[in-house]
């Protein structure tokens, strides 16, 4: 099954923003010159910007351009329902917001034990396969955010799954929580496509420490996030690639090295495995700043996780002591800060990443609230 004509989409969970809303000025400018360049590929789910991202591609992409022109995707999210009943309406308000009569792509979003359970019980796969059945969906799959294990089950009991998303990037590879490597070889003996999310690991893989930037410096061409990118699009079974582009400068960096895709060299290949043994010896946290945990279930003490954390990568990994500034002055500034946490849980339970968030919030308020 053919995704789309080339193998790079556009992630509309981190579009260009201004004044707290999405720029769709420069949302608009993107998507013309994503699109002159032949992809035509756009991934979106109603918890992206708070609802913002889907309206954004009805007024930037589908008014503005024929419907077999491009290849949408949206998906079905755990909090927009709590019983079967609920589905459809939410479904046909998806369809609204995004100015379409179909999706090319309908995803059962962030799949995992936690979440699973809850499908199951609200007959949503049955409900999409149904959406199918009558075309407002033309292919349906998942995204998964969970162990192999899980990933088998899932295959297993619904065998119509026709793609499956994942994340995938050099990293989280052999990365035992994460174990890209076995979903990804799950679903090529499943014969399931592979859609990528998070190749850049959250822009992880852009801005690197200073000794594996060093590594890929020394190759004489390419940029940081083309490795990333390119590595997730050399394996065979991967149709699709997404990218989330926040400004032009990033749109074109990466349409320059996916417009014309090559595989990577052995001397490609060797450096980012020695970027890889970098980051095994660094002791970061590894959000990738999906900001489910603030967005899709808001934390009662207004805390912003995702930053507060890149902040501290920052400081512990990079070593800039400006982020205590940054931490006091900009993002505790009217919301919650790390020590403030009260415990309840409920980030942990909507991390696609499974992480001790609390217990993490805690090494955060040592580094900065002494």
């Amino acid at each position: 099954m053919i995704l789309a004509d080339k193998k790079f989409g556009f992630g509309c969970m981190r579009l260009p923003m201004k004044g707290g809303k999405i720029d769709t000025a420069l949302f608009s400018a993107m998507v013309d010159r994503f699109i002159e360049n032949g992809f035509t590929y756009f991934d979106t789910a109603h918890g992206y910007h708070n609802g913002m991202s889907e309206t954004a591609l009805k007024e930037c992409l589908t008014s503005r351009y024929p419907r077999e022109t491009y290849t949408l995707t949206d998906k079905l999210t755990a909090p927009y329902f709590n019983r079967q009943e609920d589905i459809r309406p939410f479904f046909e308000s998806q369809l609204e917001a995004c100015g379409v009569e179909y999706f090319d792509y309908y995803l059962m979003h962030a799949q995992g034990a936690e979440n699973y359970p809850k499908f199951k019980r609200c007959k949503a796969y049955e409900t999409a396969l149904e959406l199918k059945a009558e075309g407002r969906i033309k292919h349906f799959g998942i995204s998964f955010h969970d162990t192999p294990d899980v990933l088998k089950q899932i295959l297993d009991d619904y065998p119509e799954i026709e793609a499956v998303q994942i994340q995938f990037n050099y990293v989280d590879y052999d990365d035992p929580a994460v174990q890209s490597k076995k979903c990804y070889e799950l679903c090529r003996e499943y014969g399931k496509p592979v859609i990528v999310m998070e190749p850049v690991k959250g822009g992880s893989l852009v801005n690197l420490p200073e000794e594996a930037g060093k590594i890929f410096e020394d190759l004489n061409g390419g940029t940081n996030a083309s490795y990333a990118i390119r590595f997730a699009a050399d394996f065979d079974g991967i149709e699709m690639v997404l990218s989330g582009m926040s400004n032009m400068a990033q749109l074109e960096d990466n349409i320059s090295f996916m417009k014309d895709f090559r595989h990577l060299t052995d001397e490609e290949k060797n450096a980012i495995d020695s970027v890889r043994k970098v980051f095994q010896n660094l002791n970061m946290i590894p959000c990738t700043a999906c900001r489910y945990c603030i967005e899709e279930n808001k934390c009662p003490k207004e805390i912003r996780i995702p930053d507060l954390f890149a902040c501290y990568n920052t400081k512990t990994v990079f070593h800039n002591w400006n982020q205590d500034y940054y931490y006091n002055t900009v993002l505790t500034s009217g919301n919650g800060k790390a020590g403030d946490c009260i415990k309840c849980g409920k980030c942990e339970k909507v991390c696609p990443q499974h992480l001790p968030i609390r217990g993490l919030l805690n090494d955060v308020a040592k580094e900065f609230e002494r």
